[in-house]
Formats: C-alpha cells, structure tokens, sequence
C-alpha cells in the first residue's frame, strides 16, 4: 500500500519587520524560504518533542517494572532493615 501523501496547511504568523527582514537573508543564504524555515524548526521542535514523551514513557514503564538490586528475593521490613 503506498505511503499516504501528508496534507498541508497554511498557518498566518506575525512577526516584526526586523525579524522578517533577517529571516528572509537566512533563508536566502540557506536556499530556502520564510515558510520553508519555520517548518523545519516547527517539525524539529514537534519530533524532538515526540522523543521526549515517548522516552518519559519508556522510562516510568521502567521504574514501575522495578530493578533487581541483588539479596536473597526474601523482603525485608525497614525496621529489620535498621535493626541495631
């Protein structure tokens, strides 16, 4: 089944001439335009975003699974554990 083509849409920013007037040289300097910058950064921001939350996840699964830190399997009370 081919790969299902991804949907565009236009979003409206503001920004302030000054910065425009910059991000169009960066563009220009990149081959690229306004538009085509704020996408990369916006799918950067969004797919390091994903990583973060699938990362959280991956870690509290692991934390619940909890970590063999050796001794017997037997459990032990805390106040057998700081018995004098």
């Amino acid at each position: 089944m081919p790969a299902k083509k991804a949907r565009k849409q236009n979003v409206t920013v503001s920004l302030d001439r000054e910065i425009i007037y910059k991000a169009k040289a960066i563009a220009a300097r990149r081959a690229t335009s306004i538009s085509g910058l704020l996408a990369e950064q916006i799918e950067s921001l969004v797919g390091k975003d994903e990583a973060y939350e699938r990362a959280k996840r991956e870690a509290k699964a692991l934390l619940k699974k909890g970590f063999h830190l050796g001794g017997e399997g037997v459990p032990v009370s805390r106040d057998e554990l700081h018995e004098r």
